[in-house]
């Protein structure tokens, strides 16, 4: 894998690119935020630690002006506890470019904060020394050949850099640590440290990779422990058994969780919420809670996901029906009566719901780019599922029940029945949706006669093969293929039974 092409920009992947569009491209991104688009900036964030909390301050700046001051205090504040300054740095950056280009007037960045001088000579220079410290000793280590030492060193100064915000660096560091690995133990470290830099960078192709190699390293690990644990008593024996079990259900958990956002990030959504569904307790999460990823937003994404893939015994037997994931949703109490009002075709809620809740689901940083096509995709499962009892339906009926005029239904069924998931046909001059009746008798005899005549085909094939055979007037094949065919085959002869039907005749 090309180090370098992992290197994330915090510049350009979370603040400019929705502060500057290019000319002729969408217009910025804002959201609303009032009575019917609730968001409690403090309350999201207060889930969430280091940097993922100032990574997703940041984001949230450009799409909600009203919130940057709020934002930018808190990010501050978060910033002084760590050692980052190019981020700190950032913040004030960031700011600076919301407020040129929000339409509303925001305070002026002096009224708010400023630059903390002696903060951020202090910290340049407690990272210069503990950078030379570390440099020093992976030299000294090299120098002596101590394969555990080197590994340690290079896992060290992977720690510092992405600490320091050098992700570029802290990555060549993780994989270079990968070479001094003398257990399956160090392996499963070294992937788990680099699956946790790969989605702070949203590099969601990658990560399924280290996923991988994190399982083997898990059952290899695993099984050498189990095979080598020393004896003890029965007792002593069954409570290490269930210690070995819950720390490999973490790591399982934490790696079901990075092969969802990996599925999620690419636009796989069943593939992620079938992944995130199987994730193992919130317990297992340990201490990527919160610096990683909230519980409750492991809850989300696979409820969105789920409704807009998922069939409803699906999800009634994957969601409703399974406890472990009900700790997930007990997070975010609105994603239960999302599920509920979807199976109880109580649709117009639905929808209200993932409007009232959008911009909840667009300050997310792994949901923003998927938010519309999930809204959509469940927009329309509601729609066929309505559609499903009725032979004929009045749109003013549909409009009503979702909340629509009869345009915006119309439009919307039209565009379902031109991508053929609805079977019917709109009778514009009455505004009524008609299903396309099928004649199953008459859609069984026309099976029927199809399979008759490519059975009859399939005869006239054969039996012309077998005139040809008898009027010796077939090229026989080498005698290097026909073995080659006979063990493939496993008998003898010149060609297979289903060989003989190939051709045109």
């Amino acid at each position: 894998m090309d180090v370098d092409s992992l290197e994330h920009n915090y510049v350009h992947q979370t603040v400019l690119p929705n502060l500057q569009p290019a000319a002729g491209k969408r217009p910025l991104l804002r959201l609303a935020v009032d009575e019917a688009h609730p968001f409690e900036l403090e309350a999201y964030i207060s889930s969430y630690s280091g940097r993922t909390y100032i990574e997703r301050l940041l984001h949230i700046m450009p799409l909600c002006p009203p919130l940057a001051p709020q934002a930018l205090q808190l990010a501050i504040a978060e910033a002084l506890k760590g050692r980052d300054t190019h981020l700190y740095r950032l913040i004030f950056h960031t700011y600076e470019r919301v407020r040129q280009d929000a339409t509303d007037e925001l305070p002026e960045l002096s009224a708010l904060a400023t630059v903390d001088q002696a903060w951020l000579d202090e910290t340049a220079a407690r990272n210069l020394a503990e950078r030379t410290k570390l440099e020093v000793e992976l030299k000294t280590y090299s120098s002596n050949m101590i394969k555990e030492s080197i590994r340690m060193a290079h896992r060290d100064l992977g720690d510092f850099y992405r600490a320091d915000g050098e992700s570029s660096a802290a990555l060549k560091h993780y994989t270079k640590s990968r070479e001094f690995c003398t257990t399956s133990q160090h392996v499963l470290d070294m992937c788990l440290s680099v699956i946790e830099l790969l989605i702070e960078q949203c590099n969601y192709s990658h990560i399924a990779t280290y996923v991988f190699k994190a399982e083997a390293a898990l059952d290899s690990a695993s099984t050498v422990r189990t095979n080598t644990g020393p004896e003890a008593p029965a007792g002593s024996a069954q409570a290490s058994k269930e210690k070995r079990t819950a720390e490999r259900e973490r790591v399982q958990t934490k790696l079901d969780v990075a092969a969802a956002l990996s599925h999620l990030g690419q636009g796989s959504y069943e593939k992620a919420a079938h992944t995130f569904l199987k994730a193992g307790p919130v317990k297992g999460l340990d201490e990527w809670s919160g610096k990683i990823i909230a519980p409750g937003d492991i809850a989300i994404y696979a409820i969105l996901c789920a409704l807009a893939t998922f069939t409803r015994p699906a999800i009634r037997t994957h969601i409703l029906d399974n406890d472990n994931f009900g700790m997930y949703i007990e997070q975010e109490p609105y994603v239960r009566e999302l599920v509920e009002s979807y199976m109880s075709n109580r649709f117009k809620n639905v929808l209200d719901i993932l409007e009232r809740y959008s911009t909840r689901h667009s300050v997310d940083i792994h949901l923003l780019p998927h938010v519309t096509s999930l809204t959509n995709l469940i927009r329309n499962e509601t729609l066929v599922l309505y559609f499903q009892p009725f032979s004929s339906i009045r749109l003013d009926r549909m409009g009503q029940a979702f909340g629509w005029t009869v345009d915006e239904i119309e439009q919307q069924v039209v565009t379902l029945i031109q991508s053929g998931h609805i079977k019917a046909r709109v009778d514009r001059q009455n505004k009524i949706l008609k299903a396309k009746e099928t004649d199953e008798r008459a859609a069984l005899f026309a099976k029927a006669i199809k399979s008759g005549q490519e059975r009859q085909a399939a005869d006239r094939k054969l039996l012309l093969r077998m005139r040809l055979q008898q009027a010796d007037l077939i090229v026989k094949q080498p005698k290097g293929q026909q073995q080659q065919q006979q063990q493939v085959h496993g008998y003898g002869g010149n060609s297979h039974p289903l060989d003989l039907l190939s051709g045109e005749y």
